[in-house]
């Protein structure tokens, strides 16, 4: 208990924790249920990290993302991905300029600070190819230039699991260079029973011009170095070497996890526990955010897939076989 006293005492978490609230209160006006996946999406903002978002279709994936963006003080861009899409339709592109006779260069829709893009699957390999430095490095190179986003920037994109027909399985490369991959899955009973009666009450009819923004870019800058100060003992970091070597050693797996995935986990279990009020992180943290992290990064064998095994299904047996640290 002293010790906890000691954590506790050392970092003021008060106002993340307010914004953290603020923003779960406004999503809530529209969206009903979720939590975990709003938990999860607020922790890779404060992680700078960009996330994935699955789920079939009407379960809310593009709209829990506006509403997230609306909750923030800053530019959003919503980019439709298709089968046509080119890369200059998302960079940008030159154009001449007949006052100076020269080309001037005319940003595209990816120069914002959050960045929703639907049904990211939609889009070749050549059009997820340009998204490959802007996601890593923050930045665009053209035609010799470089380009600077500005900040914050992060990247939500979604897709749908079921559909084939029209869809570019993203590269590994790319999967990569999402923090996570959040998966949503059909509302409870419950919460269905509560959007009828939302829907009946016409109380679903909530423009998101109404949701108010609580967190501006400079108070996100600020929770973002607060979360980097969050606490986690040496044995919780090699807890976290033990899961993602797991995946490297593991007879069910063609392909494991990267060194980058281990600083996802450790980054993104800093975030999970400040946003739950802690300025240190347990081992609950880090098994919380293993499988977002993890389970776009591995390639289950072709025997698994045959057998109808799940990547989430391997990542908690070997998560299992590894003693908790306490």
């Amino acid at each position: 208990m002293d010790n906890q006293q000691i954590f506790e005492s050392r970092l003021d978490l008060s106002g993340l924790n307010e914004a953290v609230n603020n923003i779960r209160q406004q999503i809530g006006k529209v969206i009903v249920g979720q939590q975990d996946s709003i938990d999860l999406i607020i922790t890779a903002l404060l992680a700078d990290g960009h996330v994935l978002i699955e789920g079939v279709p009407g379960v809310a994936k593009t709209l829990t993302s506006k509403l997230l963006a609306k909750t923030i003080q800053a530019d959003f861009s919503r980019i439709q991905f298709t089968p046509d899409l080119m890369p200059s339709d998302i960079l940008g592109t030159s154009v001449f300029n007949f006052k100076n006779s020269a080309f001037d260069f005319k940003k595209g829709p990816i120069f914002s600070n959050i960045v929703l893009i639907d049904e990211i699957n939609r889009a070749p390999a050549k059009t997820q190819a340009a998204l490959f430095e802007v996601m890593e490095e923050r930045q665009i190179s053209i035609e010799g230039n470089y380009f600077k986003m500005d900040y914050p920037f992060i990247i939500l994109a979604t897709q749908n699991p079921i559909e084939h027909e029209g869809t570019y399985r993203l590269p590994e490369a790319q999967l990569d260079r999402f923090i996570f991959k959040i998966e949503i899955d059909y509302p409870s009973l419950t919460d269905e029973v509560e959007i009828l009666n939302r829907f009946h009450k016409n109380e679903n009819k909530v423009n998101i011009d109404d949701i108010d923004a609580v967190l501006s870019a400079e108070a996100l800058k600020k929770f973002r170095q607060l979360t980097g100060q969050i606490n986690i003992e040496s044995h919780l970091v090699e807890y976290i070497a033990q899961i993602v070597n797991k995946t490297r050693n593991s007879a069910d797996l063609y392909i494991g996890a990267s060194p980058r995935a281990s600083l996802a986990i450790l980054a993104t279990s800093k975030a999970y526990a400040a946003i739950n009020g802690r300025d240190f992180v347990t081992p609950e943290d880090i098994i919380k955010v293993a499988l977002p992290v993890l389970k776009h990064r591995i390639i289950l064998t072709p025997e698994k897939e045959m057998e109808g095994n799940t990547a989430t299904e391997i990542i908690n047996l070997l998560i299992q076989t590894i003693e908790v640290p306490r």
